[in-house]
């Protein structure tokens, strides 16, 4: 089988938006080897699922990912992306539209996340991915200056 554009960029480094590309299609495919590949092999790297604890190492994080990937993939497409980038970071906030079935069928659940790449020897890969308690309702954006901080 061919390799997509996709999975040559993360196996070759790509841009951020390349890995973040990359990430996504290997949610929907449930591709564990292809989302691995988008990860930085370093010790600190860390992931949130929504509602989860940190965890911590790309062991963790595969783990995880093999646990839930054995329900079948994740039908998880960005919506609408923020990105800060620089040199050699990346900061994505990701509004995630995710289908989740139901007992009424197939619905969209909204997840807010944010994504952290960084310029490896390997090329841009993802150090971070924090997720947020899922919606059913697609979240508003705040434009005002918060009152109050946390």
């Amino acid at each position: 089988m061919p390799k997509s554009p996709l999975r040559t960029a993360a196996a070759i480094g790509g841009t951020a938006d390349d890995i973040e590309a990359a990430f996504y299609e290997a949610l929907q495919r449930g591709d564990i080897d292809a989302l691995m590949a988008c990860w930085a092999d370093e010790d600190e790297v860390f992931c949130v699922h929504p509602g989860g604890p940190r965890l911590v190492g790309t062991a963790a994080i595969r783990s995880a990912f093999e646990q839930m990937f054995g329900n079948g993939a994740i039908h998880a497409t960005p919506a609408h992306v923020r990105k800060i980038d620089s040199i050699a970071s990346a900061v994505h906030n990701v509004l995630e539209r995710i289908e989740v079935l139901t007992v009424e069928g197939p619905r969209h659940a909204f997840v807010l996340a944010t994504n952290v790449y960084h310029k490896t020897a390997q090329g841009w890969r993802m150090v971070a991915h924090h997720a947020s308690p899922g919606s059913a309702r697609e979240p508003d954006e705040a434009n005002e200056l918060p009152q109050m901080l946390h």
